[in-house]
């Protein structure tokens, strides 16, 4: 008799499904490391928490080796005589510009950089495949990895630090890479202003382009929103007609007159909740009393608020609402909800 085989890499997927149950929550802020993402919306997008990417195990294996390499790079810079400190372990510098922009920094070096040994700088570590740091090596980093240039220099204008140092891994086959910038004051307060500017807006801005084709729209997690007119599958506060961001980094409920929503709370929000009129392709066919909309979704419209469809019921499953057969089983069961 033949013996069935058992699944082939039985061991790996079950070490990835572990990681990929770990997902993290969006951050609450908008980071630094993201100001000089290409994309207004995207920033927008990802800060209201309107699209969450979610990452399969592999990925967030790759996370955790970058992160753990920030360790093998601290020691060996201490193994030379480099006096760094502020690092992991919840030890880190941050720096905070208001307006729910902030960040968290690598390191801070206080002495002992060869280049510069009697200089303060900023410490920015980063892993990269081989084609990614070969072009790092060949055109620099203001060039090749401008995200990460933006990325310190908002760090050094935080800090009153004039110089930082970029250190990158191959995680191919180990080279280093190391790499001396200075304060750009004018860079650094572009991308501030630039990203106070997108967390506090009301409004969706317009994307990085509108062709779906455009090389940095492909493989975007906010491709299907901004160029296949698909909704949000997200309600949580940010994503609510009601919230507003504040430039004390809080954000505030109209509904219900409240300032400083906890952020767990933000997470999932309530039953009050309204979808944002940009986040969905819908018509939107107004608001009576400032508490529900009306939305017209595929010939019918929906009300969507207290006594209507709640709003995650509406993303979960849109074609479903307003049905016969939900409007009857809802008529029975007023406490039925819709789900995907």
């Amino acid at each position: 008799m033949t013996k069935i085989p058992e699944p082939m890499h039985q061991l790996v997927g079950l070490i990835d499904a572990h990681h990929e149950s770990q997902q993290s929550h969006p951050r609450g802020h908008l980071g630094c490391s993201l100001l000089g993402h290409p994309c207004d919306r995207w920033l927008w997008l990802s800060f209201r928490w309107a699209v969450q990417e979610q990452f399969p195990g592999r990925v967030l294996r790759l996370f955790r080796r970058g992160h753990n390499e920030e360790r093998t790079i601290i020691s060996d810079l201490r193994a030379i005589g480099v006096d760094i400190r502020d690092t992991f372990n919840g030890r880190q510098r941050k720096v905070d510009f208001g307006a729910h922009v902030s960040g968290s920094i690598d390191g801070i070096i206080e002495k002992g950089l060869p280049e510069a040994p009697k200089s303060r700088h900023i410490a920015e570590f980063k892993t990269h495949s081989k084609k990614s740091f070969d072009d790092l090596v060949k055109n620099g980093v203001e060039k090749s990895k401008p995200q990460h240039y933006v990325q310190m220099q908002v760090y050094m204008h935080g800090t009153n630090i004039r110089k930082a140092v970029y250190i990158a891994v191959c995680k191919d086959d180990d080279r280093l890479y190391s790499e001396r910038i200075e304060l750009n004051k004018e860079v650094a307060e572009k991308y501030i202003a630039r990203g106070r500017r997108i967390a506090l807006d009301a409004r969706m801005p317009p994307p990085v382009s509108t062709d779906p084709t455009w090389y940095q729209c492909k493989f975007c997690p906010a491709y299907s929103l901004c160029h296949e007119k698909a909704p949000t599958k997200f309600a949580n506060c940010r994503t609510c007609a009601h919230s507003t961001p504040t430039e004390a980094s809080t954000w505030r409920c109209e509904r219900h007159d409240a300032d400083g929503i906890p952020e767990d709370f933000q997470r999932t929000g309530c039953d009050d909740h309204v979808i944002h009129p940009d986040l969905v392709p819908w018509e939107y066919e107004g608001s009576e009393d400032g508490l529900h909309v009306t939305w017209l979704i595929d010939g019918k419209r929906i009300l969507n608020g207290p006594n209507g469809y709640k709003s995650r019921e509406i993303v979960a499953n849109p074609a479903a609402c307003g049905s016969e057969q939900v409007e009857a089983v809802k008529a029975i069961f007023p406490d039925t909800e819709v789900v995907g």
